[in-house]
């Protein structure tokens, strides 16, 4: 008996899902809010881990493709002093393959490759499990369908997490303000040499300036910095007046207050970056679990919304991968379909394993924006020995 089984979520949790499922010879319907795959900009790049995310693409028999896409240079990493000063200027090895990049659009197109059953707009609403069809999913246009097993992989706001969890993500108390250069070898050669082929950071009290390398000559910049959620309409942060975030040339000049003083090439990566984009950090308890409810569970950051800092993507692919191939060996075990004691026993080891990145993830962050830029150069060389 084949289970009607929905992922909620096109992001690289609920597509790995998908894939994995799928290649297993399970039908699987993913449901995704944006109405096409390029409906918004995909984001910036990600590297993925071996043991996390490559293990996850090794899973859905994507590992050779991602590799033949990736940017091992990528994982170039310089930091700086505010004057400056180069302090790390750390290079792959050319065989180095431990964290390779991949822009975002990139790691998408490839999971979505061949799967059956994506169904653009399908924007939910909410997932009420124990009906008498089954797992009731609502959407935003007054339909409902009935699954056997939902999966919430729609991201820190998720609108499955209520069935089972009624944890909401709390601010970090760091926020991030996002912007882009393009063209950047032909129209700012300074800032491209500045950079380098993985990213540059440069770390001051706290706050921080990091821009990454994209493929194509893109670039994102992250201006990073404690502060409280409403910053912009508060004159506390070094700033002479509240700010309007849709108003670029605001946002411009008040970042450049923000971090006066610095040398003049770092500030040069806001001088010319394009719209600012307002991110602050979100996260979920450290140790979050729920108690397995039938028919539903979480994957990512609809389960364990993390600190920024390389794991979230990875974990969530991870995720993806174990939860299928653990339904597809359940099914062939028990020769019934039913996955629940598949998935109960997954989320026992999904929130071990996420527990255990989100204590380090948390820390991470407390020293990569801290009062003593010291910490975060501590953090990074505590990284790379390891």
């Amino acid at each position: 008996m084949r289970h009607r089984i929905a992922v909620v979520g096109g992001g690289p949790a609920g597509l790995t899902f998908a894939r994995v499922l799928q290649r297993h010879g399970h039908p699987v319907a993913v449901l995704e809010r944006d109405p096409a795959p390029d409906a918004r900009p995909p984001g910036g790049t990600l590297d993925l881990q071996e043991g996390l995310g490559q293990l996850a693409l090794d899973k859905a028999g994507l590992l050779a493709e991602f590799q033949a896409l990736s940017r091992p240079e990528g994982q170039a990493m310089r930091i700086l002093d505010t004057d400056g000063t180069v302090l790390r200027d750390w290079h792959p090895r050319p065989d180095e393959r431990a964290n390779p990049e991949i822009d975002r659009g990139q790691l998408r197109d490839l999971l979505l490759g061949p799967l059956d059953d994506v169904r653009w707009g399908r924007s939910v609403t909410r997932v009420v499990p124990g009906t008498r069809d089954g797992v009731l999913v609502h959407f935003a246009d007054g339909r409902q369908e009935a699954f056997d097993l939902v999966i919430g992989a729609d991201g820190a706001w998720s609108r499955v997490r209520p069935a089972v969890s009624p944890v909401t993500p709390h601010y970090t108390g760091v926020t991030s303000v996002e912007t882009s250069l393009d063209e950047v070898d032909t129209r700012h050669p300074a800032l491209a040499r500045l950079i380098g082929d993985g990213s540059v950071a440069v770390y001051g009290v706290n706050r921080s300036l990091v821009a990454q390398r994209n493929s194509g000559g893109h670039v994102k910049v992250y201006a990073k910095f404690r502060a409280p959620l409403g910053w912009h309409a508060k004159l506390d942060l070094d700033l002479n007046r509240n700010l309007d975030l849709a108003d670029v040339e605001a946002v411009r000049s008040g970042l450049l207050a923000l971090f006066d003083g610095w040398a003049a090439p770092v500030l040069d990566l806001l001088r010319h970056g394009a719209a600012f984009v307002h991110r602050p950090f979100y996260s979920l308890p450290v140790s979050h679990t729920w108690t397995h409810v039938p028919g539903v569970t979480l994957l990512g950051d609809a389960a364990h919304l993390m600190p920024p800092l390389g794991a979230g993507a990875n974990l969530a692919m991870l995720d993806g991968a174990e939860l299928a191939e653990s339904i597809a060996t359940e099914s062939i075990a028990s020769g019934s379909g039913d996955p629940d004691e598949a998935v109960r026993a997954f989320e026992e080891r999904m929130w071990a394993r996420a527990g255990r990145w989100a204590q380090i993830t948390t820390a991470g962050l407390e020293r990569l924006v801290s009062p003593d830029p010291a910490e975060a150069i501590a953090q990074f060389d505590h990284v790379q020995l390891s």
